[in-house]
């Protein structure tokens, strides 16, 4: 089995914003800190949660170099390098590696739909580009064009893309590939998370554990174990948490709504074309917050 660099209990962490929009560094040391003492050994930084379609390429290397500084080793922070541009991924891998990411997460291009050749050869360039592991983001829902099973099973090869990050929704399709490499499988879908995890899924990257580490901990725990009673109890305590941030509206409003709700962060404040939380949703939050006994 491929030795695990990303951790397990892991969230696609929120980038903390001032109500101008700019980037809060007390705010992103703070979720660190929260993300620390509540269960989790790995962070995404600049994934889709982290806003990062809308962060300048400056400040998503300081994101990174903040949450490397704020972690100190406490977790393993994996920094989101993807784009729809090949040349655009290597720069970021490259300035991700200098600021001490640990390991890089990488999505397949968005808008362009290359084919698959295009994917493996696009994979390959930004992972020949560092020494960094790589983990593969499928999430088609976003990016238009999904990672094949074989696709996934011929990059498995590279020495150096060791894991997936499974947003498709597609749980016979990832048993194939788990079957067929040593991919090491993270789920990226809060819903599917349990089922991920029963069909052999190392851990999760998860938007709700902002709210849920130690939840998710135990889950894994329980798993682990071979307690699928007290995994599920788990599983199903959380439903009302995982409904109001990831239906509610989006994800990226929610997390960020419930960690000012909860008293992390100064400011819900998040970028156009996004908009923070209605009353409405936000009480929707509350109310999901404290069914889950969560506040």
């Amino acid at each position: 089995m491929t030795t695990n660099p990303f951790g397990r209990v892991i969230t696609a962490m929120v980038t903390p914003m001032r109500p101008d929009g700019s980037l809060d560094e007390v705010g992103v040391r703070a979720v660190v800190e929260h993300l620390v003492a509540s269960g989790h050994d790995g962070v995404v930084v600049n994934g889709t949660t982290g806003e990062s379609a809308t962060l300048t390429d400056d400040e998503s290397i300081d994101a990174v170099r903040i949450v490397v500084e704020a972690a100190a080793g406490r977790l393993a922070v994996t920094a989101g390098v993807g784009s729809n541009s090949t040349a655009h991924s290597i720069e970021m891998a490259e300035r991700a590696a200098q600021v001490g990411a640990d390991a890089l997460l990488l999505v397949s291009p968005y808008y362009n739909k290359p084919t698959q050749a295009g994917l493996l050869a696009h994979c390959r360039a930004v992972a020949d580009s560092t020494e960094l592991p790589i983990m593969l983001y499928d999430i088609p829902g976003r990016t238009g064009v999904a990672f094949s099973t074989q696709t996934l099973v011929e990059l498995a090869a590279h020495p150096r893309i060791v894991a997936v990050k499974d947003a498709k929704a597609d749980l016979w399709a990832s048993t194939h590939v788990m079957a067929a490499t040593d991919l090491l499988w993270f789920s990226g879908d809060d819903v599917l998370t349990l089922a991920h995890l029963v069909q052999g899924a190392v851990g999760c990257v998860s938007v709700v554990g902002h709210v849920a580490g130690k939840e998710y901990a135990a889950m894994l725990a329980a798993v682990d174990a071979g307690d699928l009673a007290t995994a599920r109890q788990i599983h199903q305590r959380l439903i009302p948490v995982v409904d109001a941030i990831m239906t509610t509206s989006q994800g990226a409003i929610m997390a960020k709504a419930a960690l000012a709700e909860l008293g992390v962060i100064a400011s819900s404040t998040v970028r156009l074309p996004l908009v923070e939380s209605p009353p409405e949703d936000l009480e929707i939050l509350r109310k999901g917050l404290a069914e889950a006994g969560l506040r």
